[in-house]
């Protein structure tokens, strides 16, 4: 009898990422050596969401791969939630996808091919609908059901954005809310109602395309997608990378309403702790009302924009013609000084 796709996967979605402090470890000493590739522009220094590679003529070639254990039962939405999760990533760069190749890892003795088949139907619906090419990939037998995509993107030279750029006094703007982690947990364990399903389903397969419009506004000085570090850890990454501190405003963090019941009973995917665990040396927080929202971890979340004032009428005005959700969280700030170690206020 075929179990529930979920409990084939010790993790859901980007719950099953490496916990930060075990990446930070792994990755040590493998920093890129950019004399050796001049061309290279981006490398894995920053933790930005692509690679960026200098083509000449104005223009750069953008590169990212991103997979994931299924985070929810129905393959066709797992599999166009990890489609729209991988292509988030060039376009929280300022770009444009314009190549896609499959990723799976399939357990063929327990899983039926239909149902994988099913997974890259809803991968192929989604890049199709963006004008991505789905050209090839890569599969292998494993004991885990895995999928994702490698993409390729372009971006003109003016437009790329960076998790690094962002600038004191930036408003912090959130293009989804928060609470999909919490979501896919109770689904994973059989919590959730139909009404419940549906509003994840949307959540998740819904693309941040926008991404590539804000790319040509000089006042977006920064972008990054929030995904497995959960909002904290990717707001502390761009935080690190532009050497400067941010406050958050808890009150104004988007949340669906849908999850809420699981905040309160603490229903949470696995390594939302192991976030926090990771982090929590460099967070003031004077609001714990927001500590299940912060260190959730997003599956195909949203775009985290560190906006310049000047810019904030055109962005928000970009992001209602988009028919894109926004909220404004925080503002980036100077590292408060008087707090040692503290880079992240929530209040």
């Amino acid at each position: 009898m075929i179990k529930p796709l979920t409990q084939y996967a010790k993790a859901s979605g980007c719950g099953c990422k490496i916990q930060p402090a075990v990446l930070q470890e792994m990755l040590q000493g493998f920093t890129v050596n950019s004399q050796a590739f001049p061309h290279l522009v981006l490398g894995n220094a920053g933790g930005d969401d692509c690679s960026v590679f200098d083509l000449g003529g104005g223009r750069y070639l953008l590169q990212t791969v991103d997979f994931f254990t299924p985070l929810v039962n129905d393959p066709r939405v797992f599999g166009r939630a990890a489609a729209a999760n991988a292509l988030s990533d060039v376009w929280a760069m300022g770009g444009t996808p314009i190549m896609a190749n499959a990723v799976m890892g399939w357990p063929v003795d327990v899983l039926p091919v239909s149902m994988a088949r099913e997974v890259m139907e809803g991968a192929l619906t989604l890049c199709n609908s963006m004008n991505v090419p789905l050209a090839g990939g890569h599969t292998i037998d494993s004991p885990e059901p895995m999928f994702g995509l490698s993409v390729t993107g372009l971006v003109a030279d003016s437009h790329l954005k960076t998790n690094a750029g962002a600038k004191a006094g930036d408003v912090l703007i959130l293009t989804k809310p928060l609470g999909l982690g919490m979501l896919s947990a109770a689904h994973k364990r059989g919590l959730t109602s139909v009404e419940q399903d549906e509003i994840l389903y949307q959540w998740i397969g819904g693309t941040n395309h926008v991404g590539a419009l804000l790319g040509g506004i000089p006042g977006v000085n920064a972008i990054t997608d929030v995904t497995g570090f959960g909002l904290a850890g990717h707001l502390l990454e761009m935080c690190k990378s532009s050497r400067l501190g941010a406050l958050l405003q808890a009150k104004n963090l988007p949340k669906i309403l849908e999850a809420e019941a699981f905040a309160a009973q603490f229903i949470l995917p696995d390594n939302a702790m192991r976030n926090w665990n990771a982090y929590e040396g460099e967070i003031d927080m004077q609001d714990a009302g927001a500590f299940a929202w912060l260190v959730d971890p997003q599956s195909s979340g949203g775009l985290l924009l560190s906006v310049g004032v000047a810019a904030l009428g055109e962005v928000e005005a970009a992001l209602r013609a988009a028919q894109c959700f926004h909220q404004t969280i925080g503002e980036m700030t100077e590292i408060p000084a008087h707090k040692l170690g503290i880079i992240l206020t929530v209040i």
